[in-house]
């Protein structure tokens, strides 16, 4: 029997047990909110179509305490209408790196000694906070990263190629958020690379710029019309826990720790990862031209200028 618990149960908390339970994924799923009449409700929702499911599955709400039996903890903590007319995952940093900070020491407290997966954006910056504050080893805390932003940029090249999303490897690297990359020297469609199929197919030979773009901002584009996202970053945190539950040692591109990887410590970023029971087990290091490490570096840049101004929210907190 596994447990895993939700810390958050706004939409996309929510909509994670809800799949997790859908799925057959977890066996015992833990509810977590501030809002505790929140966490009830999507308690008993869930509940009520247990009948229908074909899986057995326990659900129930409780408390930081009760994580300390957890094999995953998954943190979709996070105050969606702050992006209501602001367009910027890092408006949401005040918030989520507070509730960082004032629950790890709480979760940690509980004897927890499993892997954390957070969705909390900007994610890379905030499971970089959980993993310091918690001090659980390298790889035990990773977040979705660009995991999401991968499937809607294979999704679109499968749309302007016309082959199935199984036949195309492709990366988006970097930050989950405005500066994230397609790493291009390194896709290849049925073991054969982009550059080689568009020499002799014209339908390989599009905008790439226009691709990359359309990955990018396919999360607003869901935004616009509801406020949130929920099933594609639902989904790419269930089947991450999925893979850790089952080791199944699958390359999953998550925000990691990188300690020399590509040229760079101290940071969490979204790079392909072979994921197991332990989490991250390895950051896959690509063969990126010049330029794509380049823009690689970038992404860096701009995620460290991030996580400074992280440093000053938890500063000015605790004055």
């Amino acid at each position: 029997m596994n447990s895993i618990g939700i810390i958050g149960s706004g939409h996309v908390g929510a909509h994670t047990a809800y799949s997790l339970a859908i799925q057959g994924i977890a066996d015992n799923i833990i509810l977590v909110d501030i809002n505790k009449k929140k966490a009830d409700s999507e308690r008993q929702d869930i509940f009520d179509s247990l009948m229908f499911l074909p899986h057995k599955v326990s659900i129930q709400s409780g408390d930081y305490s009760d994580l300390g039996r957890c094999d995953i903890i998954i943190n979709a903590a996070g105050k969606v209408d702050i992006l209501i007319n602001n367009n910027d995952r890092l408006q949401e940093m005040r918030y989520t790196i507070s509730a960082v900070n004032s629950f790890v020491d709480k979760v940690m407290a509980s004897g927890f000694n499993g892997i954390v997966i957070s969705i909390s954006n900007p994610c890379d910056v905030v499971a970089r906070q959980f993993a310091k504050l918690s001090g659980l080893p390298r790889g035990h805390v990773f977040g979705t990263g660009t995991a999401l932003d991968t499937s809607r940029l294979r999704s679109a090249l499968s749309r302007v190629t016309g082959i199935h999303t199984e036949s195309i490897c492709a990366y988006v690297l970097g930050e989950h958020g405005a500066s994230q990359m397609a790493a291009w020297s390194a896709v290849s469609i049925g073991g054969k690379s982009l550059d080689d199929w568009a020499k002799t197919h014209e339908r390989f030979r599009f905008d790439r710029d226009a691709i990359q773009s359309e990955a990018r901002e396919a999360g607003w584009v869901t935004f616009a019309g509801k406020n949130c996202t929920e099933y594609g970053i639902c989904s790419s945190a269930a089947r991450l826990a999925q893979i850790v539950l089952h080791d199944e040692k699958i390359i999953m591109p998550v925000s990691a720790e990188l300690c020399g990887e590509y040229g760079q410590d101290d940071i969490f970023i979204g790079v392909p990862a072979v994921i197991g029971a332990d989490g991250v087990e390895e950051v896959v290091e690509l063969s990126l031209s010049q330029e794509d490490l380049s823009r690689f570096r970038q992404c860096c840049d701009d995620v460290r200028q991030n996580i400074r101004h992280a440093e000053i929210y938890s500063k000015e907190i605790h004055q």
